[in-house]
């Protein structure tokens, strides 16, 4: 049977549907530049994620409408995920009109229709554009060595601090944020500056003051500022390599230099999302095993636990003698139990749910299976894999028709399932008494296959 799916897609020219805002947001603009190249979209969580892409006709012309996810940050131009460059961005929470005009380096507002957060981060961009072309966009401009590059840092650090001063938009979530968007700033360009090519790099001793209050610990306190960034992650990694510099650490490779750097980073599902970072360039499921074992703690999002299995189940072969995936879920009475615990037996695995009717014809043959099996080391486990709204149905379940076995409850879209790619159920997998896989597509309990090849495994 086909396990249940809710969810769909819908696209509708460059409107994105979204049930989050009210109204939508309005964009209107004019490329000015020598080549005409797509403007983009982008949605922000620590890094762009591009939404939407508008081709300007011949006039330059572009356009968007879109219902904002979330309210904060959005990025609009023509560069690419990766980089500020040619990126800019603007504020909404549904319902704003931004009409714009995107430069060869830079962009301004046009017409009296924009709204009051985005006149602000227009007039925050004007007093750091300097430094912007000098840090993001050094490849086109002048030259600049930190010679020249220090004291405007330091100029436009001080300004910084009354920039906010009779700007008040009316929108206390935004007064409140635009102080965390500066801070963010200056430390994306202070930092990208030293991190990148120039004709005269500065000695530590020689940073300018601006250096010495620019703290990993204090960028990384929040998971929520640096997620709300656009560039949240790339300053991360661009202060790391400072701090290191300033702290005297040497690089170090594999996890002992992963453990190093996590002594700079405050908040821990950020420890989490930089070491699964590190994960997506490993080659073999063997290292996976050892970072796994080394920094699960840090594992901690829904978010995170996804991208983990996404790591291991495309390095995972999945092939006998592999070691099985390291599950832990509660039982009927909210205990919680582990691949990991069970050492030392024969797992048969059965993946279900109370809605799949071939499920429930497998479960005589397994109440059979298992009076059988008795008194060996075979422990049969039923992994429940019904949506959370249905939790009530498998547990009364349990009690109508004495289920037996270990009973887990893992729920829809569970791990155990993404990792193994159990698309359909019932599905069988057996492992051996030292957790390796046996196979991860068994006999059902109605095949005499099934009682022979746990009884195979059980002799070896």
């Amino acid at each position: 049977m086909k396990l249940k799916k809710i969810g769909s897609t819908v696209l509708l020219g460059l409107t994105i549907i979204s049930t989050f805002a009210q109204l939508p947001v309005q964009i209107t603009g004019n490329l000015n530049k020598k080549r005409i190249t797509a403007v983009k979209l982008f949605k922000v969580q620590g890094k762009l994620e591009e939404i939407a892409s508008s081709t300007p006709n011949a006039d330059g012309k572009f356009g968007f409408a879109f219902y904002p996810e979330t309210e904060g940050l959005y990025v609009v131009g023509t560069g690419n995920i990766n980089s500020p460059s040619d990126n800019y961005t603007f504020y909404f929470r549904g319902g704003e009109r931004l009409s714009l005009t995107i430069n060869d380096n830079n962009y301004e507002l046009q017409g009296n229709t924009n709204s009051k957060e985005n006149v602000v981060m227009a007039k925050w961009f004007k007093l750091t554009e300097p430094l912007y072309q000098k840090s993001i966009n050094f490849s086109r401009g002048e030259s600049s060595t930190f010679i020249d590059y220090f004291p405007q840092l330091e100029e436009i650090a001080g300004q910084s601090k009354t920039f906010l001063k009779g700007k008040a938009t009316g929108n206390a979530k935004f007064d409140r944020y635009m102080s965390e968007i500066i801070g963010w700033d200056l430390a994306n360009y202070a930092s990208n500056y030293i991190n990148t090519p120039r004709s005269a790099h500065p000695d530590i001793s020689e940073f300018s003051p601006y250096y010495d209050g620019l703290k990993v610990q204090n960028l990384t306190k929040s998971a929520a500022q640096l997620y709300a960034y656009p560039w949240g992650y790339r300053v991360l990694e661009s202060t790391m390599m400072i701090a290191m510099r300033q702290k005297k650490m040497s690089f170090t490779p594999g996890i002992e230099g992963v453990r190093q750097s996590l002594s700079l980073i405050s908040n821990d599902t950020l420890k989490g999302d930089f070491v699964l970072n590190r994960m997506e360039s490993l080659k073999n499921y063997a290292d996976y095993t050892a970072y796994a074992a080394a920094f699960g703690q840090y594992f901690l999002t829904d978010k995170l636990k996804k991208k983990h299995i996404e790591i291991a189940a495309a390095l995972a072969t999945l092939k006998p003698g592999d070691a099985g995936f390291n599950f832990s879920y509660p039982d009927k009475n909210g205990k919680m139990v582990s691949m990991a615990d069970l050492r030392g037996k024969v797992l048969l695995v059965d993946v279900w749910a109370t809605w799949c009717g071939p499920c429930k014809k497998e479960i005589p043959h397994l109440k059979k299976l298992e009076e059988e099996m008795k008194g060996t080391d075979v422990q049969i486990i039923s992994l429940s894999t019904d949506a959370p709204q249905d939790k009530d149905k498998w547990l009364k379940m349990i009690k109508d028709e004495n289920l037996g076995g270990m009973q887990l409850y893992a729920g829809s879209g569970n791990d155990f399932s993404k990792y193994y790619k159990v698309n359909t159920i019932p599905r069988f997998l057996v492992f051996d008494k030292q957790g390796k896989i046996v196979t991860i597509d068994a006999p059902r309990p109605s095949t005499p296959e099934l009682k022979a090849l746990l009884e195979k495994t059980l002799a070896n």
